[in-house]
């Protein structure tokens, strides 16, 4: 059953000590799934072995400043679309700013983010470095986007 790789925090890291290793991490919102968010899960979970892909929380969404009416879908609905993807192995929500303290707790072998972040300069892709871990940038296959779908829809 696909919602048996939904975990919570406090399960996490018993959870990801039974993965293959190694194992990636990964974090977003994830609101709409789209072509662009399938390739990239399936381009991080190449990097390793096992993919864990942590979830922004409905209240975390609005801290990020994607719009009033946005997340579109309930963070529940959302790890489900996520979990029933092959690529991915288990998935956790996480309600801070940025996903630091769900990366410190995983500490996943590789944390992998999407397009042109510098990964040594944000604190997951520091936390990990910190210890001995792999960050990666992954660089998008297709120009896709919830915003810009959204917008398309309301036009």
């Amino acid at each position: 059953m696909f919602e048996d790789k939904i975990t919570s925090i406090e399960r996490l890291q018993s959870q990801i000590s039974r993965l293959p290793k190694p194992v990636v991490l990964t974090n977003g919102v994830f609101d709409i799934l789209h072509r662009g968010h399938v390739t990239y899960l399936e381009q991080a979970r190449a990097l390793g072995a096992s993919l864990v892909v942590a979830i922004n929380t409905d209240a975390s969404v609005k801290h990020l400043g994607k719009g009033d009416d946005r997340p579109v879908n309930t963070c529940e609905d959302r790890m489900a679309v996520v979990a029933a993807l092959e690529s991915v192995s288990l998935v956790v929500a996480f309600d801070e700013d940025t996903a630091l303290e769900t990366v410190k707790i995983a500490r996943p072998d590789i944390y992998a983010k999407g397009g042109d972040y510098q990964m040594d300069a944000i604190p997951e892709g520091k936390a990990v470095l910190a210890y001995g871990g792999r960050v990666e940038a992954i660089t998008f296959k297709h120009d896709r986007s919830t915003s810009k779908l959204l917008a398309k829809v309301r036009t």
